[in-house]
């Protein structure tokens, strides 16, 4: 059962073999991830070989879906935060889940996240 989501700039910091990033990652029990955050990291994979490495690594992470209540949510959010604090579509996607579920959003973007989460919304390293 996920313990806690990771936001998709964690998964790049795994990705590019980042130290602190994946010596955090070793302590932390059953970390999930949203399929907007596979398709995030698939969409930046820039070649067929980082493509492949991607899918390797997002297999690590135990997938979390989004249903309809997350979205009703999230277009909420998005309404009120996206002019403030330049909130995106998926920024507000992946904190509903965040929300629904009550599991910390390891994310190093607190700007985005902690207006929507509050402290569920966590530095991660």
């Amino acid at each position: 059962m996920v313990a806690c989501l990771l936001d998709t700039a964690v998964i790049v910091d795994v990705l590019r073999k980042y130290t602190p990033a994946l010596d955090w990652l070793k302590g932390q029990p059953e970390p999930g991830i949203t399929s907007v955050i596979w398709m995030e990291i698939i969409e930046g994979a820039w070649d067929r070989r980082a493509q492949e490495e991607a899918v390797k690594v997002l297999r690590d992470f135990e997938l979390v879906p989004i249903v309809q209540q997350d979205f009703d949510w999230s277009v909420q959010q998005l309404l009120k935060y996206q002019l403030s604090h330049q909130i995106g579509m998926a920024d507000a996607l992946i904190a509903a889940v965040s929300l629904r579920l009550n599991l910390p959003l390891y994310t190093p973007n607190l700007k985005h996240y902690s207006p929507m989460l509050g402290n569920l919304a966590t530095k991660p390293y």
